[in-house]
């Protein structure tokens, strides 16, 4: 079955013009890549000899889309986290695995042989943690209280580049991950996507923090 060239050029507009109205950037890609198969067919028929310049370009296009496609499916896929991370990635489940990827390849994970002073209060926060399992102590303002685990630790004192509210003391034996601070923030200004991935991480273990917040003397100062 013959098909009119004006047909398929016709067909890959209005489907592009779609793409573009299209959000979603798994969609759109899939969108243009049928767009692309239209004008690919268009300049094989339109002449009497193929246009393989127009051709060879949108083919070239359509590779290039596809390799964007495939990176935008395997950034969503579990497939991509580490394997010693797959555990823990439950506790960050707010972010995509490809940013989970990102946020804990710059950290060193390891279970603590002796107790860790974490942070001092007034002092400069220089590493962040994030507690998978343990005990976590803190003092503030002279009083004392204990930390669950599954939190993050120095998250204030790195996002407001001010020092400790709070002396914490991570208990030996206990699983954490820890970022140097520094490193974080000059990865933070480069890449505005890891940004709002630990923005969004510490977002959620602030408002899970508040959550559990009680009585404001019982609980002085859970946020640290």
């Amino acid at each position: 079955m013959e098909v009119a060239p004006e047909y398929l050029v016709a067909c890959a507009g209005v489907i592009y013009v779609c793409a573009f109205l299209i959000i979603n950037q798994i969609f759109l890609r899939i969108t243009l890549l049928v767009g692309s198969v239209f004008y690919v067919w268009y300049y094989f028929i339109v002449a009497d000899v193929p246009l393989w310049a127009a051709i060879f370009s949108n083919f070239a296009i359509f590779l290039a889309n596809s390799t964007g496609l495939a990176m935008l499916l395997l950034r969503g896929s579990k497939l991509i986290i580490p394997q010693q991370y797959r555990d823990i990635y439950p506790l960050f489940s707010v972010l995509q695995p490809g940013d989970f990827r990102t946020l804990i390849q710059l950290s060193k994970r390891y279970v603590a042989d002796s107790d860790i002073e974490m942070t001092a209060e007034d002092a400069p926060v220089r590493k962040l943690y994030f507690v998978v399992e343990g005990k976590v102590e803190a003092c503030k303002r002279g009083q004392s209280f204990s930390l669950s685990d599954g939190i993050f630790v120095g998250e204030i004192g790195y996002l407001t580049c001010n020092a400790a509210s709070a002396t914490t003391t991570l208990a030996a034996g206990s699983d954490v991950l820890e970022w140097d601070v520094d490193t974080l923030r000059r990865k933070a200004k480069r890449s505005p996507r890891f940004n709002l991935a630990l923005d969004a991480a510490i977002s959620k273990d602030l408002a899970t923090k508040v959550s559990r917040a009680g009585a404001p003397i019982a609980n002085v100062g859970q946020i640290v």
